[in-house]
């Protein structure tokens, strides 16, 4: 196993979801400590300023940067990207340095959420596409990035891969069964990726945020009660923020941490061990 105090290679990260919400602040962390960052984002008109500005903001860090706006559940976007990422690899390489991405993020957060079943002839019901469509984004979609860029040679030993989870993967919502099914998913694959890549020296972990205010967040029905309980019940007295996840990520991320794999870890302040008691 490489030691991680005499590995000189390059370490670059990639993350899914980079534009926004959780996928933006890690992708600012990763770069403020020096990961080159190679993002995906899906993003049109409305939101392709916001999109921009987050990577003028990592690439104000100093490293190279390289924003994908593609759909990263399209099989040939997700090949483009690998190919586009295999050769800046090989500039490298011609320049004499040795570059390997050392975290992977996964942070796709597009789904529906509407229920399994309702009476009411106003409601919607969720359909079989819509369901297949929000666990093929939100969960499966983790394995073919991750065997894709293990075949390429892009992961190797001491690489990091991190899927972004969240409590509806343990607890119930209205309306958001279709994505609770796919966190949960998204936590088996988790578990099985580690433990196939395991003798390869990968590690795979994810990491179950608190209830954070962002764009997926607001387009839960019902979000506000869900904002309401968060900043009321958290042990720490407030809500998670993205920062405190992307803090979490820059530590965890860390080639000393060769034999933490195959976990679902809270970074959420307490919040999922329940209600906060007064005086307490």
């Amino acid at each position: 196993m490489t030691d991680p105090t005499i590995d000189r290679r390059e370490r670059w990260a990639m993350v899914l979801g980079a534009s926004s919400g959780f996928g933006a602040a890690c992708s600012l962390a990763l770069a403020r400590e020096g990961y080159p960052i190679v993002g995906v984002h899906l993003d049109l008109r409305g939101t392709l300023a916001a999109a921009n500005e987050v990577r003028e903001q990592v690439a104000a860090a100093g490293v190279p940067v390289a924003f994908h706006n593609v759909n990263a559940a399209d099989e040939d976007k997700r090949h483009a990207v690998i190919e586009d990422t295999k050769a800046r690899f090989k500039e490298r390489r011609a320049a004499g340095v040795e570059p390997y991405i050392a975290v992977f993020l996964h942070s796709l957060a597009f789904g529906t959420t509407l229920s399994y079943i309702t009476d009411d002839p106003a409601k919607k019901e969720i359909t079989r596409k819509q369901l297949e469509m929000t666990a093929d984004v939100m969960a499966h979609s983790m394995i073919y990035w991750v065997r894709d860029l293990f075949h390429a040679g892009l992961l190797a030993e001491g690489s990091r891969v991190f899927a972004l989870t969240s409590e509806g993967a343990v607890h119930v919502v209205p309306t958001y069964g279709p994505v609770s099914a796919a966190k949960a998913a998204l936590e088996s694959h988790c578990r099985q990726l580690a433990l196939e890549l395991m003798p390869f020296g990968i590690t795979v972990n994810a990491i179950r945020a608190g209830i954070t205010d962002t764009p997926a967040l607001r387009r839960i029905p019902g979000h506000q009660h869900l904002v309401r309980a968060a900043s009321e019940q958290n042990p720490g007295g407030r809500m998670t923020r993205t920062e405190d996840v992307a803090q979490a990520l820059v530590a965890l991320a860390s080639p000393r941490l060769h034999w933490m794999t195959g976990n679902t870890i809270g970074v959420d302040g307490g919040e999922l061990m329940g209600t906060r008691q007064e005086g307490i």
